[in-house]
């Protein structure tokens, strides 16, 4: 298949793509092989808020490489520039004369203030029986607990909160002793979308 029909074919498979998934769902489609405008259509861009004619810089560096070398990337997490949490696969097809990049956005945040009222809702204390439930001893399955817990109580997604309320979530981590964990500084960035600088200045504060 030639350039023009593979460009035509993508275009819409991305028009159904975003049709079946809806507005949170943005599809693009990149020349790999012009970094400076790679994007030649875009779906839904209020996703991640690029416009044809944009360079690929929505993944970080790293990520980036690993694009140019003809790598499919998988369920991916990303971070849109308003700070909204997404999912991202990118397919590659190439042909003589062309090298396009399919690159699907998902924007889950919402999702993710659904998640938070139903567990809310599903949350139970100790079993009536009396059994006392088995004490995990996985620890980063603990720290994923406490991280949950402590969205839980401040009672938003983490792209809705302002710094003082992601000191306030520190705090409750801290007073939990979740930063007795083992590399739980680093774990507890990643899942914030922070430097391990901004968490230390964060713990910084909170001991001031």
């Amino acid at each position: 298949m030639g350039r023009e029909k593979m460009l035509d074919f993508l275009k819409r498979v991305a028009d159904g793509i975003t049709t079946m998934f809806g507005k949170n769902c943005e599809v693009v489609i990149h020349d790999m092989k012009n970094d400076n405008t790679s994007i030649l259509y875009i779906a839904n861009q209020h996703v991640t808020q690029r416009e044809v004619g944009d360079k690929l810089d929505f993944l970080g560096t790293k990520e980036l490489d690993t694009l140019h070398r003809g790598v499919d990337l998988i369920n991916r997490k990303g971070q849109s520039k308003n700070s909204h949490s997404i999912k991202s696969s990118t397919f590659h097809v190439e042909g003589d004369d062309y090298h396009f990049a399919l690159g699907i956005n998902y924007d889950y945040t919402n999702m993710m203030m659904v998640h938070n009222v139903v567990s809310d809702m599903i949350q139970v204390g100790d079993p009536v029986n009396g059994e006392e439930l088995e004490k995990d001893e996985n620890l980063e399955g603990k720290l994923d607990e406490l991280f949950t817990e402590a969205v839980d109580y401040i009672g938003k997604p983490m792209p809705f909160m302002r710094k003082q309320e992601r000191v306030k979530m520190i705090k409750y981590l801290y007073d939990k002793g979740a930063f007795s964990i083992h590399k739980s500084i680093p774990s507890i960035a990643d899942k914030m979308n922070v430097s391990r600088y901004t968490i230390y200045n964060y713990i910084k504060e909170i001991k001031e």
